[in-house]
């Protein structure tokens, strides 16, 4: 079954389910899923909160890279730097052909350089604080002015241990 946002089985749970038959393969890809899950969860009940500049909580508002780091802490309390160019720094890169559900994805919508930071959900969907005047939603990877702005991905490591 399908909720219009993500497969209820994601990539990595069907990892989980092809894995290896030993127990402790499928159970360290179960691990990885179930955080990976909890992110997304906790960044779809996000949607709606409204973008502020600096911000980092949903009560104030939240900006992309304030968005991505309260998801982390609040999903896993995982500690992520607290801006798109140092959380692009974090992590194992990722090439897009591999992106998986809870891998951040950067942009840059300003100059060169990264810019934005969302977190990727699946099927060439991520969710993200847009910017001033919107409010945290889903868009497509494939969108013209996202697919030509993309700049990369990284996996958190909580993600991949």
């Amino acid at each position: 079954a399908s909720n219009g946002i993500f497969s209820s089985k994601s990539n990595d749970a069907a990892t989980a389910d092809t894995a290896s038959t030993s127990g402790g393969a499928k159970s360290f890809l179960s691990g990885v899923a179930s955080k990976a899950g909890d992110v997304v969860v906790g960044a779809l009940n996000m949607i709606g909160v409204r973008y502020r500049w600096g911000g980092n909580s949903p009560d104030s508002g939240l900006d992309c890279s304030g968005f991505v780091q309260y998801v982390f802490a609040q999903a896993l309390g995982f500690d992520l730097p607290d801006n798109s160019i140092s959380q692009a720094e974090a992590g194992l890169r990722v090439q897009r052909a591999e992106l998986k559900t809870g891998d951040l994805v950067f942009f840059h919508t300003r100059g060169k350089g990264i810019s934005h930071v969302g977190i990727y959900l699946d099927h060439g969907r991520f969710i993200h604080s847009p910017s001033t005047g919107k409010r945290v939603r889903v868009d497509e990877l494939s969108d013209q002015y996202w697919a030509r702005r993309y700049v990369g991905a990284r996996r958190p490591e909580v993600l991949s241990s």
